[in-house]
């Protein structure tokens, strides 16, 4: 039932001391000055070394940085485009014509679009059941702070799953699930860590998830189903 319950992953849309006080400012500023009389040079010569790394950054940032985020964004366009109609091996490996998401990783490491590429390839990975390379890609996805990250969590859960490894599925659909203001990927997570749970013979812990899905989720799909679940695992009460 689990396995039916990952039929359709979830896809995801197209997405850096104070200064210690002294008693006498005067002697304090006396200080200073006769030290930057002393080390005039070496102050100056600093300064100069930190402008010219300054500028580098920005000339790095503005004139190199900038046009790889562009062309990195473009090249996996095509990746995207080929993964909302689930032609997974093209999006691994592109047509002959356009990147895939594995060159894109390959050339434009460090880019926003080559961070994207990760998960775009591990759910391509997990739905072509190379589960040891979705849950490399997936690991190597970074998607703090947005809604993605928290589907890749969910996909690592799937792959773990399906390699056997329940203990990891259960701690990635918790995971995914810790998203609790999503009212969609929230139960969905929820329901597949308690069939888990279920799986690995955690009654108890299987029975509080479908709790936490009756409780806080109870309009979603998940939540219309609940209670079979629950009395599955010895909860009969319906209220």
């Amino acid at each position: 039932m689990a396995q039916n319950e990952r039929k359709s992953t979830v896809k995801t849309p197209k997405q850096p001391k104070p200064r210690k006080t002294v008693s006498s400012g005067d002697m304090f500023l006396h200080k200073l000055q006769m030290g930057f009389e002393k080390n005039q040079k070496a102050i100056v010569g600093t300064i100069a070394v930190v402008a010219i790394a300054v500028g580098g950054y920005f000339g790095y940032k503005y004139f190199i940085q900038a046009p790889k985020e562009e062309k990195a964004a473009t090249a996996l366009s095509y990746a995207q485009q080929w993964f909302e109609v689930d032609s997974f091996n093209y999006v691994l490996n592109g047509n002959g014509l356009n990147s895939g998401a594995l060159d894109v990783i390959k050339k434009y490491d460090g880019t926003k679009s080559g961070n994207l590429a990760h998960y775009y390839a591990g759910v391509s990975y997990l739905n072509t059941h190379d589960f040891k390379n979705a849950i490399q890609q997936l690991s190597k996805f970074d998607g703090e702070g947005t809604p993605v990250q928290y589907l890749a969590y969910g996909a690592l859960g799937d792959a773990y799953m399906e390699s056997k490894d329940v203990e990891k599925g259960i701690e990635f659909y918790k995971k995914a699930a810790s998203d609790t203001k999503n009212k969609f990927i929230a139960p969905l997570y929820l329901f597949r860590a308690g069939l888990a749970c279920e799986l690995n013979g955690k009654k108890d812990e299987a029975k509080k998830l479908y709790k936490q899905i009756k409780d806080n989720y109870p309009y979603s799909q998940q939540g219309q189903e609940i209670d079979k679940y629950l009395a599955r695992v010895g909860d009969v009460s319906l209220n």
